[in-house]
């Protein structure tokens, strides 16, 4: 059984452009995501399929759109999740990033770590949402899951920085 992704992509056309920060780590989320993952459906249009898959991930009216193919393109899933739950967590996860890169300029390596561990911590509530929202219909490993919300944040930024 194959159960991974293999290409994952996101829907550009509702996008601003990035910053090359943000560009840089929507490339490492992806690039990892694709080296290392855990990604089963539990629910397909081809029930037998074991994967590797692509993904692709937007946003349609206001909603996460999640697509799901096989390799030679033929959709196995699409459905949409609210984005109402991952607000606050987004936003929260934005406003202490900036904290950390400010920080990073002139504070103390003790009050970096700080905020980086509440960074992490923001972090990992969002990747438990997603596994917990998603789990009826994908089955996902924690690092999946981290890598995947990185990118939902990333389709969630306006003028390159900042959620929507």
């Amino acid at each position: 059984m194959t159960y991974k992704l293999v290409d994952v992509t996101l829907d550009e056309s509702t996008l601003v452009r990035w910053s090359a920060d943000i560009e840089h780590e929507r490339r490492i989320a992806v690039f990892d995501l694709i080296e290392e993952n855990s990604f089963e459906l539990l629910k397909s249009a081809d029930p037998n399929y074991p994967g590797p898959y692509k993904l692709h991930i937007g946003t349609i009216e206001g909603r996460l759109s999640l697509e799901i193919k096989t390799k030679d393109d033929t959709v196995l899933m699409n459905f949409r999740l609210a984005v109402s739950p991952f607000r606050r967590i987004i936003r929260d996860y934005f406003a202490i990033c900036d904290s950390y890169y400010e920080a990073i300029k002139s504070a103390s390596p003790s009050q970096i770590e700080a905020i980086d561990m509440g960074r992490r911590g923001l972090h990992n509530e969002g990747s438990d949402l997603l596994m917990e929202r998603l789990e009826d219909k994908i089955k996902l490993d924690m690092a999946t899951a981290r890598r995947l919300f990185t990118l939902i944040c990333v389709l969630h930024l306006k003028d390159g920085r900042g959620p929507r």
